[in-house]
């Protein structure tokens, strides 16, 4: 009786065990998730996150042990979770991804330290401050089979998607033939960061520079995306200090113009405008399409009855508001990263190169060609 019981007892356990490894496998398993780095103005958002059965968080790390105490009481989270050591919090939790929430120039070290482990990374837009970072960063997650994307947050938007699908899959607008990319506010000061993200975000090495990487990244990221990945030939740039003040560092403006065969995109990136906005115009052949927002879209072309209106919901172009959410299911196989997608490594490498070209041109005062560099 006692031997059939064991037997009985033991067969239910393997059962068991076998269920656990099948539903890791078939990717029901939360995902193993670890934070690097909390002094980014949008950590909150993972810190806080409410339990979707996707995610689990399993460590958290943070060299400022006042900044890793205070985020601790803030959000009720455990001491335990807690490392000032990268790779110690790495081999001690093992976990399957990381999201990196340091500073720009701290991406390189979350890659370098995750992807010979096999981790996957996620990082805070741009990819990184400069192409020499970006490139070794593309050679690791390659070599090491991890995936590494970066987020922005007009990738949530309803209209972004909406506007690809006007201008590539419907052909709405006809062939692009000027782009115009608005992303600023009032400035990082003025609408009230924290320390620890104001430090590393008017710091011309942790952040490479500054209106023209914070929000010039957007118009770069969202061009890339419109042009399927196709290179730009030259970049020419100008940038202001109007607030040498508040900004002594960086720049609190710039204008961004990047040109391609057949097309045009202009970015203007601000710290200095009354009000924050973040919209793109997309004038074609045919017609134009206006993203004013993340739900609002203006358009017309040759074959309308004059302007449209439109509000573009989430359910009908199917777009990610979470992007831990996409993160995970990337990992798990349930859906497929796009190459020239707007989280992509190959997008987010070319938007490096015009953020960098931009720079250079920026300082030098004259039109940087990027013909040679397209040819690497």
């Amino acid at each position: 009786m006692v031997t059939a019981t064991l037997f009985r007892l033991s067969f239910l356990l393997g059962l068991f065990m076998l269920g656990k490894v099948s539903a890791q496998a078939s990717g029901t398993a939360p995902l193993r998730l670890a934070v690097a780095g909390i002094k980014h103005v949008h950590v909150p958002w993972i810190l806080s996150r409410k339990d979707k059965g996707d995610i689990q968080l399993v460590g958290i790390y943070e060299p400022n042990k006042e900044l890793a105490e205070r985020y601790a009481k803030r959000f009720s989270l455990s001491p335990k979770l807690f490392y000032t050591d990268l790779a110690q919090m790495l081999d001690a939790i093992k976990p399957e991804a990381v999201v990196a929430f340091g500073s720009v120039y701290e991406h390189m070290e979350a890659v370098e330290a995750c992807a010979p482990r096999g981790i996957h990374v996620m990082v805070e837009k741009p990819l990184a401050t400069n192409l020499i970072h970006a490139k070794k960063m593309e050679t690791l997650a390659k070599k090491h089979g991890i995936y590494l994307l970066t987020n922005y947050e007009t990738s949530w938007y309803p209209t972004t998607v909406k506007t690809y699908q006007l201008v590539n899959d419907s052909n709405y607008v006809g062939s692009i033939k000027k782009v115009v990319v608005h992303d600023g506010h009032e400035g990082p000061k003025e609408i009230g960061l924290s320390k620890e993200s104001l430090d590393w975000l008017i710091d011309p090495v942790q952040n490479g520079g500054g209106a023209l990487i914070d929000f010039g990244c957007y118009g770069a990221n969202l061009m890339t995306y419109l042009m399927k990945g196709e290179q730009p030939v030259s970049v020419t740039a100008t940038t202001r200090q109007f607030k040498p003040a508040i900004y002594p560092k960086v720049d609190d403006e710039a204008t961004i113009i990047v040109e391609y065969p057949t097309a045009q995109c202009i970015i203007q990136a601000s710290w200095n405008w009354p009000f924050s906005r973040k919209d793109m115009e997309v004038y074609g052949q045919t017609g134009y399409v206006i993203a004013e927002n993340n739900t609002a879209m203006r358009m017309r072309n040759k074959t309308s009855k004059g302007e449209q209106k439109i509000k573009v919901t989430v359910n009908e172009v199917a777009v990610y508001e979470d992007p831990f959410s996409y993160f995970a299911d990337v990992i798990r196989g349930k859906i497929k990263l796009p190459e020239n997608g707007l989280y992509s490594l190959a997008t987010n490498v070319t938007v490096v190169r015009i953020l960098e070209a931009a720079r250079e041109s920026a300082k030098t005062g004259k039109t940087v060609l990027l013909q040679n560099e397209n040819r690497k």
